[in-house]
């Protein structure tokens, strides 16, 4: 399966100022996850959020989210990564914005 990994975002630890990046002790803090799926049926997408993005791969993988399962197989084409949960949903909600299906029209172009 190819995954189209981004380069990161302004949430995570890579994007401190610069002699700070050993500051945080990420090993106690929980990830979470801006997602985006696409269908092999059809090609649609479908935008979520998680703190567990390979649980939540096989949720819908496996029939267990209702909007998802008549749409098997799914994989995982975008995934940004986030130390606070609310950025997360921030992002799948502008994922799921005029603007941000243009970014992931133009991002996944060449990719899939």
């Amino acid at each position: 399966m190819a995954t189209y990994l981004p380069a990161g975002r302004r949430g995570s630890a890579e994007y401190l100022p610069a002699g700070r990046q050993g500051a945080l002790d990420l090993g106690s803090m929980e990830e979470y996850f801006a997602y985006v799926l696409k269908s092999e049926i059809d090609g649609r997408l479908y935008k979520g959020y998680t703190h567990d993005l390979e649980n939540r791969l096989n949720e819908h993988n496996s029939g267990k989210v209702k909007s998802t399962k008549g749409y098997l197989p799914w994989l995982l084409v975008y995934f940004e990564t986030f130390l606070s949960e609310n950025d997360a949903i921030k992002r799948e909600k502008y994922f799921k914005t005029g603007s941000g299906r243009e970014f992931l029209k133009k991002l996944l172009l060449n990719k899939y």
